[in-house]
């Protein structure tokens, strides 16, 4: 299947594992890789860049197939040395990475210089049009449906596919809900050039995550997420549990 992610990617399937917090280690990035999507080592999870070149070179021990590196920049008190983390991403060879959060305005020229290809993962469309104009070469488009952070304007796929389709240039990846190959389809009809796709895969052997909590995704149904910290304009879409409905209440609790 060639489409332009694809073509960019040099990937047989327009599918990319989304990046995940303790999930995206070697052994599933290597997995999606050798299945001919795109594996993604979550960066930010090796706690330094030279731990980050060690689980770069494990995963090529297990493919010789493209592979990328996910780096969200995260509004903390003391940030990661981030121009560390993308050195260690260029000198380990690998040539594409995934980037959230905040604006990678600041590092596109270090990511240009050695030669990185950037996607940048986005919850609206003038975002991923600010993403195109600074130089990003593709965007991630996450629909309101997505696990993680789905941004704060509720904007479903099925309306915000088209919408990025007519506005950008670049080729993008839908993201959220998506899980099977009519996810794929459906992406694709709606003007995606592939899928970005995250929880789906933490139900394979291969993620590093106890059988329990595989378990409960395949039994869970559409009724089963909640959004949390909606009152810090830091929203999040996550599995329910007795600890989520607990946060909730926190949330909505009038404080004197």
């Amino acid at each position: 299947m060639r489409t332009r992610i694809t073509d960019l990617l040099g990937i047989e399937f327009p599918i990319v594992q989304g990046g995940m917090h303790f999930v995206g280690l070697a052994e599933l990035a290597a997995a999606v890789s050798n299945a001919g999507g795109l594996g993604m080592i979550t960066g930010l999870t090796q706690r330094t860049p030279e731990l980050l070149s060690r689980e770069i070179f494990r995963c090529r021990e297990m493919t010789d197939r493209p592979i990328g590196v996910n780096l969200t920049f995260l509004p903390t008190f003391s940030s990661p040395p981030y121009l560390e983390y993308i050195r260690a991403i260029a000198e380990s060879g690998v040539t594409i990475v995934e980037t959230a959060g905040r604006s990678p305005e600041e590092y596109i020229p270090a990511f240009k210089s050695a030669k990185i290809t950037v996607i940048h993962k986005c919850t609206s469309v003038r975002h991923a049009r600010k993403a195109e104009a600074i130089g990003c070469d593709a965007v991630s488009v996450d629909g309101f449906e997505c696990g993680g952070h789905p941004g704060e304007d509720d904007v479903p796929n099925l309306i915000l596919l088209p919408r990025a389709a007519d506005q950008l240039k670049v080729p993008f990846l839908a993201s959220g809900g998506m899980a099977d190959a009519r996810s794929l389809v459906a992406a694709l009809a709606l003007g995606a050039d592939g899928i970005n796709m995250g929880t789906r895969f933490i139900a394979t052997q291969e993620a590093p995550v106890h059988p329990n909590v595989k378990r409960a995704l395949l039994n869970a149904t559409e009724m089963d997420t909640r959004l949390i910290m909606r009152s810090l304009k830091n929203t999040e879409r996550v599995l329910n549990n007795a600890s989520v409905s607990r946060l909730r209440d926190i949330e909505t609790e009038k404080i004197p």
